[in-house]
């Protein structure tokens, strides 16, 4: 059985220091207010990015969606 007192200590993911796993960390999983800031301005910048995938369907769609200045949308 685990012991309650003992908290699990996790990597913080910008600077690698490891911190508790606890409610006495408001800023888990980070270690720091700073460096939850660090990886909140790196979301903002877009250094980060969820890979995406096109598909044949995202191909043959995407066709609809050119800008025709010919074509009237009324």
């Amino acid at each position: 059985m685990l012991n309650s007192n003992t908290a699990t200590l996790v990597a913080c993911p910008s600077c690698q220091k490891k911190s508790p796993w606890s409610k006495e960390n408001p800023d888990r999983p980070f270690c720091s207010p700073r460096c939850k800031l660090i990886d909140l301005g790196a979301w903002a910048s877009e250094s980060y990015s969820i890979p995406q995938q096109t598909s044949e369907e995202d191909e043959i769609f995407s066709e609809d969606l050119a800008i025709d200045p010919n074509k009237s949308f009324l």
